[in-house]
């Protein structure tokens, strides 16, 4: 099955009628949920995929189908039967081969491409390109697939024939595909590596017995620089950026965010070389040719004016939730429009923040108290995500503040977050 596909950017057909333009999301999470809603307000017809039944974006796509993404016979009979125009990839547990193999057919376009979707399905694709092809900075790593490789690696005592400089103590230890900081945690000492890898074992979207170590870097802060790919009046393709938002992470889980962060001059043209390069990279398709579109979540380490580039997510990023209430257009906005070929508008419209919302208890069908209170705070709003089912540590929800400055926009947003108490019914 070949189809023809019109040129992005030249028309947008009506939803449910034959000339629809329709777009599949693999993975239909709070992201996928208002990437949707974007897509919907342009008039594209969506379909929401996710591996659970009522998914926040399958709660309001026009279509909801829930399969096995990892599996490649599913996936390609859902791609095929209901031939979307574009297929965006939202989650990393995606059978990215057959999306490579259909893209390669003419079935489907991905975006951004079907070879970013796999290089940045797991850290070490993303990773290896970063620091041995682009040659970028990067924090010192290993790639172990045993608890006793991860050991040799923090030692330097030798293991799968590599040469060993030793990563030392402290250390990081993450599953090679996992999401929002699952699996990962910090290494202090010897008596914590065992933990570690149990841990990381649990927390791996796809069990692959895999882990990368990485050295610590003694940084300052961590920024996301939302780097945007899309197609300039020329037609030819454009890089443009967001202002740096700031976040904190704890155990790898981003609990709150801020736009825009201060940084050193030099150390924001730095961190804009990286994303370029990186985007540019993955923006490359099957035949090397510049084609990839859409938006992207670079995530950085900065300490002074240097920088070393950590992970990156070709789509929107969760510390980018904030822009939700900083921006002209939101990253889901940008996204959106990014990937149909439509012009895009980065700017900044003000300061703000974004505090996350726990569930706080395991369940189903939560209820959520103080909801007006958290809206007292002035100049807040609120997005519950509606997922079906609650866990202690699952984010539910995510309060949002404005204000002239970050530290105030930070404060307001953390105390509209605290106000809404999640229960079970």
């Amino acid at each position: 099955m070949t189809r023809t596909t019109p040129a992005l950017g030249a028309s947008l057909g009506t939803p449910l009628s034959a000339n629809a333009t329709k777009v599949m999301l693999l993975g239909s999470g709070e992201l996928g949920k208002e990437v949707l809603m974007a897509l919907q307000r342009l008039g594209v017809e969506t379909v929401a995929v996710d591996r659970y039944d009522n998914a926040p974006g399958q709660q309001v796509a026009h279509h909801a189908r829930t399969i096995t993404m990892s599996d490649p016979s599913q996936l390609k009979a859902l791609i095929e039967a209901e031939r979307p125009l574009l297929v965006v990839p939202e989650i990393e547990a995606i059978a990215t081969p057959m999306l490579e193999e259909l893209e390669a057919a003419g079935v489907v376009r991905v975006l951004p491409t079907a070879r970013a979707a796999r290089l940045t399905m797991d850290r070490e694709g993303i990773r290896r390109l970063a620091a041995e092809t682009l040659g970028l900075p990067t924090s010192p790593y290993y790639f172990c697939d045993s608890l006793e490789e991860l050991q040799a690696a923090i030692d330097g005592t030798g293991g799968n024939g590599q040469p060993r400089a030793g990563i030392g103590y402290p250390c990081i230890v993450k599953p090679v595909m996992s999401s929002s900081g699952k699996g990962q945690s910090k290494i202090d000492g010897p008596a914590d590596v065992q933990k570690a890898w149990d841990y990381a074992m649990a927390g791996g979207r796809v069990s692959h017995g895999r882990v990368i170590v990485e050295g610590f870097i003694d940084f300052d802060y961590e920024i996301t620089q939302l780097t945007v790919r899309s197609l300039g009046a020329d037609g030819h393709i454009v890089t443009s950026f967001c202002d740096p938002i700031g976040h904190v992470q704890v155990s790898g889980d981003y609990v709150e965010s801020w736009q825009p962060i201060a940084m050193h001059p030099a150390a924001l043209e730095r961190a804009r070389e990286v994303s370029k390069a990186v985007t540019d990279n993955l923006g490359q398709g099957s035949d090397g040719q510049p084609a990839g579109l859409g938006l992207f979540g670079v995530e950085l380490f900065v300490k002074g004016e240097q920088v070393w580039f950590s992970e990156v997510s070709p789509r929107p990023h969760d510390t980018g939730l904030v822009t939700l209430c900083t921006q002209h257009q939101s990253e889901f906005e940008l996204h959106a429009r990014a990937i149909l070929g439509l012009p895009v508008d980065t700017r900044l419209r003000n300061a703000g923040a974004s505090a996350v919302i726990y569930g706080g208890v395991e369940g189903e069908g939560l209820v959520f108290d103080g909801v007006a209170e958290a809206l007292s705070v002035p100049d807040t709003d609120l997005r519950l995500f509606g997922k079906p089912e609650s866990f202690a540590k699952r984010r539910m929800g995510v309060a949002l503040a404005r204000a002239d400055d970050t530290d105030t926009a930070r404060s307001r947003a953390k105390l509209a977050a605290s106000k809404v108490r999640p229960r079970l019914a």
